[in-house]
């Protein structure tokens, strides 16, 4: 077995594996990519758990008992305000009504005459054949014929709101639920919701947040507008984000005991989606009782000191980055950050606009030990030629 020729083999193959990923000048300092500390607009934001309530929900009740004689609309579609929705039995209230009707005529008639007698006993007060008693018989006869009609008139107006509610109309616009009794069943007041109307467009989103939070928002966004200076995002709950943006216009006046949470709402658009119509299942994207991720973020991008978040390194300290000083030697910055993203990461304190920091070839780095730096991107400048 002749092994001499493999160990030649992998022996000739050992500096390709070994190339480096920036040549290196002989034995100078390592080369390292860099850039210049600078400010970058952000958009700045914090995310709660929020859940989609629609602006209004309408229980549908019968307002009187009788039979539905038809339904007219179809389950889990769109609605407009004033749309009929049940027709119940009509028969037994319009002959009620027109009882109702009849007993008015019956009073008006009643108290013309009475007016007549009245008239009549008033003209012959002054005369041998007038009696005072006469004429104050005549008027109470009178007032109490007027008092009948007046009952018989609230009557009929009763009626005519019984037989009224035997059409139940839609009251808002929005979506409604399959409907819970069919046609020839009997319902009454007491027979529960018919069916709900939820309202569609704009929706609410409520979610919770701690004092702390409303209290730092309020702080931070006081000089730029208020709340009026906040938009509301929703990331939903397949992960993308929705087109539409809301605004904050309620925060509860009372503090949870048991969260130390204050209920904020914001109010968003929930239009039809692109090509779907009113009817169609899934036609706009928000749906009551929804849980979504609410991202609070400013209207304006507000600038700020960043760095590519490649450069940004940890230990049991924090978060650190190294600095090219003006002798080219790294030097270990420990760093807080703010709101960072997967490219970039924002600095508050210990870094200055303008300074230098490595983002390439860190692994390579030492504190306080030179290097060769470089724009990141651009070939490494050769180090001078030793004495």
């Amino acid at each position: 077995m002749r092994v001499l020729p493999l160990i030649g083999l992998l022996a000739l193959g050992l500096p390709s594996l070994a190339a480096p990923a920036h040549a290196q000048f002989g034995g100078g300092p390592p080369s390292v990519g860099v850039v210049k500390v600078e400010k970058h607009p952000i958009t700045e934001s914090s995310e709660f758990v929020g859940r989609v309530q629609a602006m209004d929900k309408v229980d549908l009740v019968a307002r009187v008992t009788a039979y539905i004689d038809s339904i007219n609309f179809v389950e889990g579609a769109e609605v407009r305000k004033g749309d009929l929705l049940y027709r119940l039995e009509r028969g037994p209230f319009e002959a009620d009504l027109a009882t109702k009707q009849a007993t008015v005529a019956q009073a008006a008639a009643l108290l013309r005459n009475a007016t007549i007698t009245l008239n009549r006993a008033q003209s012959l007060l002054n005369t041998p054949a007038g009696q005072r008693s006469t004429v104050d018989d005549a008027t109470a006869q009178q007032a109490n014929y007027a008092a009948q009609l007046q009952a018989a008139q609230a009557q009929v107006h009763a009626s005519q709101i019984n037989l009224d509610y035997t059409e139940i109309k839609a009251p808002i616009a929005g979506r409604i639920t399959r409907t819970a009794v069919t046609v020839g069943n009997v319902v009454s007041p007491s027979s529960g919701p018919l069916a709900t109307i939820y309202s569609q467009d704009p929706m609410y989103v409520l979610f919770p947040a701690s004092v702390r939070a409303v209290l730092d928002l309020r702080t931070h966004y006081a000089d730029k507008g208020g709340f009026g200076a906040i938009a509301v995002k929703l990331r939903l709950p397949d992960g993308t984000i929705y087109r539409e943006s809301g605004k904050l216009d309620y925060v509860d006046p009372s503090v949870a005991l048991t969260t130390d949470t204050l209920q904020l709402r914001a109010r968003i658009a929930n239009p039809l989606r692109p090509g779907a119509g009113a009817g169609d299942p899934g036609a706009r994207e928000l749906v009551d009782g929804e849980f979504v991720t609410v991202r609070v973020e400013g209207v304006e991008p507000v600038q700020v000191l960043a760095v590519p978040r490649i450069a940004v390194l940890s230990d049991q300290q924090g978060y650190f980055v190294y600095v090219v000083n003006a002798e080219n030697k790294a030097e270990h910055r420990s760093v807080r950050l703010g709101q960072s993203s997967p490219d970039m990461a924002t600095v508050l304190s210990g870094l200055q606009e303008g300074e230098t920091v490595i983002v390439d070839g860190v692994q390579k780095v030492r504190p306080g030990a030179p290097v060769n730096p470089a724009p990141l991107g651009a070939p490494p400048a050769a180090p001078p030629a030793k004495g």
